[in-house]
């Protein structure tokens, strides 16, 4: 039987929260805290060592020894460095817990091992963790015990961002700025902010732990880099919202306990579309602590998963042929008086604010669909979007067939006058209840669709840190209300201008919303036709990064530099190339030493069996012919190896770069892609005790 666990009672019990500061913390001290949190600004000395103190007694009471800056480089995971809580002895040997501002404020981890492009060489160790205040610290419970992570910032020892917070943190203030010149047009006193929130849903799939590390792929790439489909795959859709299993209901409780305790108010649980695939959703909250608690989230299912002897794979498209995994980001904007920018109201085509918002975002979103699409784009991605569920590459909006009609209305005629409504909807059985029907179904295919208050950012992958796509998408919707707010202050009629610039703005960039299957080839024609981009593949998506539109736009509002902007094309480039270089050598090894020797073995034995038969006088003819297709795949599958292994030596050769990136995108993965065609057929006829490694049956069926 399973404890109770109430979860009033955990919920945060492993965060150094406002309250535990408001609890433990002198009210002057508290008081300076808060204001830092809320306008900006230093924490005094005298202030962070009653900080520091107080954060230290609390996670000493937690059974804590150490203490980390836990930061987000661009590595795309997190890192930490722990120190221990002792300081030197006292006169009676005695050892004393210690911990000062200082370190609470600043740490200093070494910079040169982490990905910088450029901005830090080798010799050039120096960099630096700066706390974040509005990211509450926590307590991580690991087999080290439980450590007190300080959520922080990572620079260079020249100022560069070497990390996704502080680039983020910059985006949000940017945003912040913008969004409260519009509500202020709208005579809105009181708002003295304005805020991001992230819901992020976290796609995942789960396989035993023992099958995994049978595959030298799921270990070196996080995803199979050969396998044949298993004979049922998700056709049924039997396994989305099915019945959770035993052991992966098992896994998911000590999941959500262990986020709870940290504050991260998961939610939703359930099956995904494809075997074995999973998903996990949380409630919204501020952009900046929802980034973290994403990595959180991330940790946490790796960590729980080995403990119940299975794999989390985060990548996003660990198995061919079935859904991939996705990372959809929910993003809205609400003041800190509680108004969401982002709710129509019941009448949406007369809400000027929200029309006027609506069409500063559709004119962001088109203006830099490149950078959006960049934002999402990985590796793993690459072989995940455009098909099963995932958005195409193609960036367009979905607004429903009620807000499209008024976007229709206002550029046809300049007047939105009809609204669609949604009606009742009857069941057609007495004991069920009709309800009220929305105004407009969803789509599932829209990179970027409204969602009834908020957009839902479909394209980022699973695996990936939403720390780059929010902080593209409060940039860019920030220039687009920083553009509208300085036409709209110096405007003699401030009713008409607003009314002018949600017409012209709607109308320029109409052609970003589309309400249709985001999968059909008529779209990729359409799409063509309005001049949208379409940008298959991550290296195609970098350069992006470092137009004159995207430098001109991240300066302006001092979220990236043009040097760290280049740090971070670089940077892409190289991730690309040194991924795809680790596949194709783990292909080549898998090869070598496990699917030749074992299919030898095999034709060994089978044309042992076709001589004996023969022998006895008898013409096995099946035995023959299978014996044939055998062996002309076996030499297929050697062909294809030495190619692969010629080809991506020549790439590893290559200067680090853009041309490497495209080398390896256009030689090495069709490379890759033709050891794994006779491979996978050799799968498919090769005796099941003989084939070396766990196939897709094993690893999603039986769990």
């Amino acid at each position: 039987m399973n404890e109770k666990v109430n979860v009033e009672e955990i919920f945060g019990t492993n965060v150094f929260s406002m309250g535990v500061m408001r609890e433990r913390l002198p009210k002057e001290a508290f008081d300076e805290v808060e204001n830092i949190i809320e306008n900006g600004g230093e924490l005094s000395i005298k202030t962070a060592d009653i900080v520091a103190n107080a954060m230290k007694e609390w996670a000493i009471e937690k059974g804590a020894t150490h203490y980390t800056h836990w930061f987000q480089p661009l590595t795309g995971i997190t890192a930490e460095k722990h120190d221990s809580f002792v300081s030197h002895p006292d006169a009676d040997g005695k050892v004393i817990m210690d911990f000062r501002g200082k370190e609470l404020i600043k740490g200093e981890p070494d910079a040169s091992s982490f990905p910088s492009g450029g901005l830090r060489a080798t010799f050039e160790a120096r960099g630096y963790t700066a706390w974040d205040l509005t990211s509450p610290a926590f307590i991580k419970e690991t087999a080290t015990g439980p450590t007190l992570c300080i959520p922080t910032a990572f620079c260079s020892y020249t100022g560069e961002a070497l990390d996704k917070k502080t680039p983020l943190l910059r985006s949000l203030e940017a945003l912040d700025k913008q969004a409260i010149r519009i509500v202020r047009l709208f005579g809105n006193t009181t708002a003295k902010h304005v805020y991001a929130s992230v819901g992020a849903e976290q796609e995942y799939f789960i396989v035993d732990q023992q099958k995994a590390l049978e595959r030298e792929d799921l270990i070196f790439a996080g995803r199979t880099l050969f396998g044949s489909p298993a004979p049922k795959g998700q056709e049924m859709d039997d396994h989305y919202f099915g019945v959770i299993r035993e052991r992966i209901g098992a896994f998911m409780r000590d999941v959500n306990v262990e986020l709870w305790k940290l504050g991260v108010t998961a939610k939703t649980q359930h099956n995904e579309a494809a075997p074995a695939q999973h998903e996990l959703a949380p409630i919204y909250e501020p952009s900046n602590i929802a980034v973290d608690h994403n990595q959180l989230v991330m940790e946490t299912l790796k960590r729980v998963a080995g403990k119940h002897g299975l794999r989390c794979l985060l990548h996003e498209k660990p198995f061919a042929g079935v859904n991939g995994s996705g990372k959809h980001n929910n993003w809205s904007i609400t003041t800190d008086d509680g108004i969401n920018l982002l709710e129509p109201g019941v009448s949406p085509n007369e809400n000027v604010q929200f029309l006027l918002v609506l069409a500063c975002i559709m004119k962001a979103v088109d203006t830099h669909a490149d950078l959006l699409r960049q934002s999402a784009s990985d590796v793993g991605n690459d072989l995940r979007l455009g098909g099963f569920e995932a958005p195409p590459a193609i960036i367009s909006m979905f607004l429903g067939e009620q807000l499209e009609d008024v976007v229709n209305q206002l550029v046809e005629t300049g007047m939105a006058e009809n609204l669609k409504e949604g009606g009742t909807l009857q069941t057609g059985v007495s004991t069920l209840p009709d309800f009220e029907r929305d105004a407009t179904d969803r789509n599932r295919t829209s990179p970027f669709a409204f969602t009834g208050n908020k957009f839902e950012f479909r394209n980022v992958g699973s695996g990936d840190s939403i720390g780059s796509p929010n902080t593209i998408l409060n940039a860019i919707v920030a220039e687009a209300f920083c553009e509208a707010a300085d036409r709209l202050e110096a405007a003699d009629d401030l009713d008409m201008a607003i009314h002018d610039i949600i017409k012209e703005y709607m109308t320029k960039h109409q052609r970003i919303i589309f309400n249709g299957d985001g999968y059909s080839a008529e779209w990729v024609k359409e799409a063509e036709r309005r001049g949208l981009p379409n940008i298959p593949s991550m290296v195609e998506a970098i350069p992006a990064l470092t137009t004159e539109k995207s430098i001109k736009l991240f300066e302006k509002f001092g979220i990236f530099t043009k040097a760290e902007l280049e740090s971070r094309e670089e940077i892409l480039y190289e991730i690309y190339a040194k991924t795809i270089n680790i596949e194709a050598l783990t292909m080549v090894d898998m090869a070598n030493k496990q699917i030749v020797p074992a299919v030898i073995k095999y034709a060994g034995d089978l044309a042992a069996s076709v001589n004996a038969i023969k022998a006895a006088g008898g013409d096995d003819e099946a035995a023959t012919a299978l014996l044939k297709r055998v062996t002309g795949l076996l030499n297929l599958v050697q062909s294809a190896r030495v190619n692969l292994s010629s080809i991506e030596k020549k790439g590893a050769a290559m200067d680090r770069g853009p041309e490497q990136a495209r080398y390896y995108r256009e030689k090495v993965v069709p490379a890759m892609e033709e050891l794994r065609k006779p491979a996978d057929e050799l799968e498919r006829v090769v005796g099941k005790d003989y084939w070396p490694f766990p196939t897709y049956a094993d690893l999603m069926f039986e769990v």
